[in-house]
């Protein structure tokens, strides 16, 4: 009998061993079910082919076609990653709207001996939960934001949160991106789908009774866009900020954008991106002092010069500042001890 997801919290009590993403390789790539694996039963030139055929030639031919290359991909599925699966398990299946792939791929695992079923509606489905959780719902928790400039270690201060038993959401970590022009990661950044599905899991697992903690960000994440929902949340929301001084700030950036300074090429080519901001002469300046090994020196100039201005500049809070920490340094021991506060004062 078809799965009908009527929530994202269903995902978690579903009475399956295993999620099964037929679609393409592509298809699952811009985003999946979370957790879902992936066993394409048409490769992306055969998706291509089919469909080019059922619209411009002859359906009944694009069928058997189709037929004739998931029959080939089931089978390699059946000798390859499903080899070793026993008797008794229990897979999920789904395609783009719960129809022929799906439902064929779970009739030839039927046909083995397990009891596999399919998502109704498919991906589409779960689609709509996601939407409707970030586009149409506003968020039941009570978001206090972490504010503070750039280099003040907000990203560090939100996982002793919650380690301090905090609830908290790290926006940059599910964006894969740290949220200025130096923040890109090697990993690169997941689809704003993906980034969605991401979001729309960890608040689906929230408690709304219980305040949400979040690093002040602005409305983009590198390429990624914070839904509607979350975002007029944010831009309402009291505030925590932090401070610290120039030097402790440098130093910490030196230490968290380690990997960008082991690339020296990624380095002058991220800082030419200020000239349009700092002209020409300004960022060769900066160029020169990556290159002679500058980097703290390097950070104080930025933080001074470029980050502060422009964090002064669109400071845009609506709520409350609920308190201020000034840190003399950014160690371990001194965020874990700011986190420990806040928790107690405003965690509850």
């Amino acid at each position: 009998m078809p799965q009908k997801l009527t929530s994202l919290a269903d995902l978690a009590a579903l009475p399956f061993d295993q999620i099964i993403d037929v679609r393409s390789p592509a298809e699952y790539a811009e985003d999946h079910v979370p957790g879902a694996i992936s066993l394409p039963v048409l490769s992306n030139a055969e998706r291509a082919e089919v469909g080019t055929i059922y619209v411009r030639e002859d359906r009944f031919r694009a069928r058997k076609i189709g037929a004739a290359l998931l029959a080939r991909n089931a089978a390699a599925h059946l000798e390859g990653p499903l080899a070793d699966r026993p008797g008794g398990w229990r897979p999920l299946v789904y395609c783009w709207r719960g129809g022929q792939r799906s439902g064929a791929f779970a009739s030839i695992l039927a046909q083995v001996g397990w009891r596999a079923d399919v998502i109704e509606g498919g991906y589409k489905s779960y689609r709509r939960l996601v939407a409707r959780a970030l586009y149409d719902t506003p968020i039941a928790s009570r978001v206090i934001l972490i504010a503070g400039g750039t280099g003040t270690a907000k990203t560090a201060l939100l996982g002793h949160l919650a380690k301090a038993g905090a609830q908290v959401l790290d926006l940059e970590g599910l964006a894969a991106h740290r949220g200025s022009v130096f923040g890109a990661v090697a990993s690169g950044q997941p689809s704003q789908k993906t980034f969605e599905s991401r979001l729309a899991l960890a608040l689906a697992g929230l408690d709304a009774a219980r305040p949400l903690f979040v690093e002040a960000e602005s409305n983009k994440i590198g390429r990624i866009l914070i839904p509607p929902g979350l975002w007029q949340a944010m831009l309402g929301a009291d505030h925590v900020e932090i401070s610290a001084p120039l030097a402790a700030r440098a130093h910490y950036l030196v230490t968290a954008y380690d990997d960008l300074l082991d690339d020296p090429d990624r380095l002058q080519a991220t800082i030419a991106k200020l000239v349009h901001y700092h002209g020409h002469e300004q960022a060769r300046l900066w160029q020169g002092m990556a290159q002679a090994g500058e980097f703290q020196a390097l950070a104080g100039e930025l933080v001074a010069r470029h980050y502060d201005k422009r964090y002064t500049g669109n400071l845009r809070r609506q709520g409350n500042l609920l308190a201020g920490f000034d840190l003399a340094d950014l160690s371990e021991v001194s965020l874990a001890s700011a986190a420990a506060d806040i928790a107690q004062r405003f965690g509850g």
